[in-house]
């Protein structure tokens, strides 16, 4: 049996596809699970370089579902603002914005590529980027082509033209080309849109008309939706079968009802809720007690969560937010998976991508335990180690 790896000694293995196994082995072949179980069964012959785990817990490779990877620029003074008691509000998009549109394709790539590699370093097999810092037809294309032309990751790109109405467009006008603009969007490679739909942003009339104008172009949907105030957008979420609606800090239990009863995942982003200063974390626990599938992801982005780290997220979705290591892991890897609507990744089944995390601990909940470090030791990507 000739493979491309195998992952030996590891002390605990969470494939999500039957208990913690103790003393496993992972058997990838051809980018993908062919085996898992005790090291002591692993089968006769079989032909593949070796990894030793050397006790460390293993995880799937975490699947990231929303970031805004795509920018130059420094949004520096909106945190310094913010921390001398001033709010949120997207205005400061629009700095990010004059930064990336000045830029050049190879800068934005190399930046963004910088990015992806330091995700990649932490541990993220799959991730999302989204445009959205053009805020015009050809500049928002010109993002989705650099998204595209990413390596590394598994990268599932998405057009977010509606991040904020620029200061310089009519707001009629500007909705009228988005619309225009999503069969575009799909030949530059984007899988899904998604409507900033929120107070300073886009209203749910608004996130209505662009999303359906999506559909009907082959995209799939995704919603910011009830970030800043309370304003109907899970519910549209729910009308409209996105396949996910993200922040959700203000939503309300029958918002989050009507996400759970439409199959909606909620995707929780707490490096947001604190870089913010929200104040308030207890949407998780709503969003959890409406039955909601649960989604956990970085948010990557210049204004409110410059970080590429998932197990930064997963330590504040479980220290700030109060879920349960298993519940947060979970949401990380499987979560991610299912609001990013593939069955491939997100998990160590067999016939899964050979994506998995060997973290730099013995027992998975030391990933959420031991604050300020990594906390991965090696990232595989399709049965290749990562470094």
């Amino acid at each position: 049996m000739t493979a491309d790896l195998v992952v030996r000694n590891i002390g605990r293995l969470t494939t999500w596809h039957a208990p913690v196994t103790a003393g496993a082995a992972v058997v990838i072949t051809a980018g993908r699970v062919s085996w898992t179980g005790y090291d002591r069964d692993l089968p006769a012959g079989v032909d593949a370089p070796e990894l030793d785990a050397a006790g460390a817990a293993v995880l799937p490779g975490f699947v990231d579902c929303h970031t805004h990877a795509v920018w130059t620029g420094s949004r520096r003074d909106d945190l310094v603002g913010r921390l001398s008691g001033a709010a949120y509000t997207p205005d400061g998009i629009a700095s990010t914005v004059a930064a990336t549109r000045a830029a050049s394709y190879d800068e934005l790539l190399d930046r963004t590529q910088r990015r992806v590699d330091a995700a990649l370093a932490a541990g993220t097999t799959t991730l999302e980027v989204k445009s959205g810092y053009g805020l015009g037809r050809d500049d928002e294309l010109r993002l989705l082509d650099v998204a595209s032309g990413l390596s590394g990751p598994r990268v599932t790109t998405t057009y977010l033209g509606a991040h904020v109405v620029p200061p310089d467009r009519a707001r009629g006008d500007y909705v009228d080309e988005v619309v225009a603009t999503t069969p575009a969007a799909r030949e530059h490679g984007a899988q899904w849109c998604d409507v900033f739909c929120d107070e300073g942003a886009f209203t749910v009339d608004e996130a209505r008309r662009i999303l359906l104008a999506a559909r009907d172009a082959g995209l799939g949907l995704r919603i910011h939706a009830e970030q800043l105030a309370r304003t109907g957008a899970a519910e549209l979420a729910a009308e409209l079968h996105c396949a996910s609606a993200d922040h959700l800090d203000k939503v309300d239990d029958a918002g989050a009802r009507a996400l759970a009863s439409a199959g909606v995942v909620a995707v929780l982003v707490p490096v947001v809720s604190l870089y913010t200063r929200s104040g308030d974390w207890s949407h998780a626990a709503t969003l959890h007690a409406a039955g909601c599938d649960l989604a956990i992801a970085t948010d990557c982005n210049p204004g409110t969560a410059w970080c590429e780290s998932m197990p930064y997220a997963v330590q504040l979705a479980c220290l700030g937010m109060g879920l349960p290591v298993e519940d947060a892991l979970r949401a990380a890897t499987l979560g991610g998976a299912r609001a990013l609507q593939r069955d491939d990744v997100g998990h160590l089944g067999v016939g899964a991508r050979g994506d998995l995390v060997v973290l730099a601990a013995e027992h998975e909940a030391d990933l959420v335990a031991h604050l300020g470090t990594n906390g991965i030791d090696r990232t595989v990507l399709g049965g290749t180690p990562n470094g």
